[in-house]
């Protein structure tokens, strides 16, 4: 009964509290909550007191940026549920192999981030933070209201007592392992005609696809993206064939970040979160988020560093929303490409959001596509059409990124054209991708 209290109360205050008239009125208000957030998290653990040590609370932009890394190496003595890397990886990774995602470590819920990046991460939530991150999610994500029947299918890796929380009165929610086999997940979607889809790009697009073929015949009232990064040409095949938005949720370890508001435009949770724009370069509007979660108590998130590439919109969104603006989640900056500079002895930065252009400008037949660098000198490419590879797509490709490189001063590389053959899963599918280390 409290647990649902807490789910209610923060349902309530997402949706219809907190009204504030300015984005100053905004940040003074997000002011207060860090300062008594910080004290709080000084008393209880140890890793960010010793870390903190001489820095008062009322300079804590003044803290050193953390990253993965670091919370990894120093968990035992950052998470205040007294729990050691040991006993989280071990409950995790028997969650992972039994797909059995119940159980909780000393109450807590624990989890494994999907490791992208190549180093798995742990997070840690305890009851009172699972119901806060339920209320807020059902007031930004549920269309309609917390009263009205909904019906919600979650295709993710991995379950958790956190995702399953959702499941509040009226709503229901059936988890959909992405191990499992195509087919068997069309046939559940078809037994359980869902209301709201949450999944990842790549599995929309392969229900749009199952949809098109009309292996499904199914009428969300909401998609909402997750967990990848939402490419322009799957956001178009999904919503083209549903006739819809695709929403999203900026959802990570690192907590609830951003959702879409009703215009589909994705925005900062910023009554729950404060994010520092790192910029990565001059006259964009591209930032790497560092982000203070001043909700969290259990795994504290202050001052944390993603990998993240997020462009902030260039024009405030028509709902009127205070919430920083998001263009788009571009990708990781381990998925920046370099490339050798034509005269001088340097590496040219190229964005992934410039070889997506490239890609999307050479052919309106392409239907999918991945962009790999092997190599300083290396590119793979593989892509499908509607009529499959063919030699005139291949030239086109190879032109628009040439002149691409050739804008950006930098050496073409050798392009590798292969079969495109990604199956969503395991692996989370990232279109412009780089597998070597600087």
């Amino acid at each position: 009964m409290k647990r649902i209290r807490l789910v209610l109360t923060h349902y309530i205050l997402t949706r219809w509290g907190r009204r504030w008239k300015s984005r100053a009125a905004l940040e003074r208000w997000q002011e207060k909550r860090i300062r008594r957030h910080v004290d709080k998290v000084r008393q209880h653990s140890g890793f960010y007191r010793e870390l903190w040590a001489g820095i008062p609370s009322k300079e804590w932009r003044s803290f050193p940026v953390i990253g993965k890394s670091e919370m990894m190496e120093n968990f035992d003595q950052l998470n205040t549920a007294g729990i050691t890397k040991e006993q989280a990886f071990a409950e995790a990774y028997e969650a992972e192999n039994s797909r059995n995602f119940k159980p909780k470590l000393q109450g807590v819920t624990v989890g494994l981030s999907s490791g992208t990046s190549g180093n798995r991460g742990i997070f840690l939530v305890g009851e009172a933070e699972q119901a806060a991150w339920t209320g807020t999610v059902l007031a930004k994500l549920l269309p309609g209201g917390l009263w009205k029947r909904a019906s919600i299918a979650f295709f993710l890796r991995a379950n958790s007592n956190l995702y399953e929380s959702v499941k509040q009165g009226r709503l229901q929610f059936r988890y959909f392992d992405l191990l499992e086999p195509l087919p068997r997940l069309l046939a559940r979607m078809k037994e359980y005609q869902p209301d709201i889809w949450i999944a990842p790009p790549s599995m929309l697009r392969l229900l749009a696809e199952a949809q098109r073929s009309g292996e499904l015949k199914l009428h969300p009232r909401r998609m909402i993206a997750v967990a990848e990064v939402l490419d322009p040409l799957d956001r178009q095949h999904i919503e083209q064939t549903f006739g819809q938005k695709v929403h999203q949720a900026y959802q990570c370890t690192e907590g609830f970040l951003g959702a879409t508001c009703s215009h589909g435009t994705l925005h900062l949770n910023e009554d729950i979160v404060h994010i520092e724009k790192e910029l990565l370069d001059e006259g964009s509007r591209r930032f790497v988020p560092v982000v203070t979660d001043f909700s969290r108590t259990v795994q504290p998130i202050i001052r944390y560093r993603l990998n993240d590439i997020l462009t902030e919109a260039a024009e405030p969104c028509p709902c009127g929303s205070l919430f920083t603006a998001i263009e788009r989640i571009e990708g990781r900056c381990d998925d920046i490409l370099y490339l050798p500079h034509a005269a001088e002895d340097m590496q040219v930065t190229v964005f992934p959001d410039f070889v997506t252009r490239a890609v999307l400008a050479a052919s309106a037949d392409i239907e999918h596509y991945r962009v790999i660098q092997h190599s300083l000198t290396e590119l793979e490419i593989s892509y499908r059409t509607r009529t499959g590879t063919d030699e005139v797509t291949e030239q086109r490709l190879t032109g628009e990124l040439t002149r691409l490189f050739d804008r950006l001063s930098c050496i073409s590389p050798q392009l590798i054209f292969t079969a495109y053959d990604f199956v969503p899963g395991r692996v989370k599918l990232r279109r412009v991708e780089r597998r070597w280390k600087l």
